[in-house]
């Protein structure tokens, strides 16, 4: 029997770029020449100068236009990824107690820290089963709303709608959904994410998207006397975002990337580019799983499987071994989420990944599965 990592593609059936991981993403190799090209002109110097504040001020200004936020609406960002930013919503955000829509298991995560969280009240959770989605109700005992943009673990992806009735802040985990699903920013009051997935940067830094209601949330919470960590201090944040720096020291290749991410999506035609680029590639994907009798999409209605991240079930070859065969060819990253315990792959359609290379990769596949079955 042939062994997995043993097996050769075609040349033809071999992506230009073969990272189709969820994150850390593909980041594209003109981003990265032109950091190269910054010389010593960038990288170690100070973050409290203009050479560094005014790539902040680039990524604060694209990102505003990116996703047309109204007035008054700003852009916040820290150190510490979407996992402290949870930490700095419990501290900085919410009041009382939180209502949680739980898709998987990054959307659990920041129900866990709230639930642990001494000076807050047991959380109020809405959960669905790996793989489906629902509404989270409204509940006049809640005072923040936590929804989820795309589940990464799963391939969901939901529409983002304030709940019906709720009088509290919407606070959305954007994480792997930022900059390739469409958003209308006046559903939301935070919309929350990292660079390393659709923006196709690097990790170690969060941006929250805040709207006039959440500026005044951080305050009246952060100014009630209640002990925030000045890492997580919303409004150290804050204070910091408007001079265009951070708190403490920033990985500065990560906002160079990500401020030449955002303009490369700007001068394509901004959000609404993007998303038809992901579109595009979901049809690909999707389109091949359901024409095989091998694969199916994990996420049974169309309506809510993702198009920025795939998640597409095996029957009769196993998924570590076609992992394998691709990872030896070059193509890597297409691995399942761990604690989902799936016979499947997740497939990264970000906006930096081109829709030709996903079309090829589907080809690599029926390659490989005659070869391994």
């Amino acid at each position: 029997m042939t062994r997995p990592n043993e097996i050769r593609l075609p040349a033809d059936l071999v992506p230009g770029d073969g990272r189709f991981g969820s994150g850390p993403s593909k980041v594209r190799p003109e981003a990265l020449t032109a950091l190269a090209a910054t010389g010593a002109g960038y990288m170690g110097t100070s973050h409290r100068r203009e050479g560094v504040r005014s790539v902040v001020r680039r990524v604060r200004e694209g990102i505003g236009t990116l996703f047309g936020l109204p007035d008054g609406y700003e852009v916040l960002l820290g150190n510490g990824g979407s996992t402290a930013f949870w930490e700095a919503l419990a501290f900085g955000m919410v009041e009382e107690r939180s209502a949680h829509l739980v898709i998987g298991e990054f959307s659990s995560k920041f129900a866990a820290i709230t639930r642990g969280a001494p000076f807050l009240a047991e959380p109020v959770v809405t959960e669905y089963a790996p793989g489906k989605c629902g509404p989270l109700p409204a509940d006049a005992a809640v005072d923040l709303y936590a929804l989820i943009h795309n589940e990464t673990s799963t391939g969901v992806m939901t529409d983002i709608v304030r709940p019906a009735g709720a009088a509290g802040i919407v606070a959305v985990d954007a994480t792997s959904g930022a900059g390739g699903l469409r958003i209308d920013p006046t559903q939301f009051d935070v919309y929350y994410f990292a660079p390393q997935k659709a923006f196709a940067g690097d990790g170690g830094l969060w941006l929250a998207l805040c709207s006039p209601a959440a500026i005044e949330r951080i305050g009246r919470v952060t100014g009630s006397g209640r002990w925030v960590p000045p890492s997580l201090d919303l409004s150290i944040a804050l204070d910091n975002s408007r001079l265009d720096q951070t708190y403490n020291t920033p990985a500065l290749a990560t906002l160079f990337l990500l401020a030449d991410t955002v303009e490369w999506m700007l001068d394509r035609g901004g959000l609404a580019w993007t998303a038809d680029r992901c579109d595009r590639s979901a049809e690909i994907v999707y389109g091949w799983a359901e024409a095989r009798d091998f694969a199916s999409p994990f996420v049974g209605d169309p309506a809510a499987r993702s198009h920025v991240t795939a998640t597409i079930d095996f029957t009769g070859v196993e998924g570590d071994a076609l992992c394998a065969a691709l990872r030896a060819n070059g193509i890597v990253d297409v691995e399942p989420y761990r604690k989902l315990g799936r016979n499947q792959l997740r497939v990264a359609m970000f906006p930096a990944i081109e829709p030709d290379d996903l079309a090829t990769l589907t080809r690599a596949i029926d390659f490989l599965v005659d070869a391994l079955v």
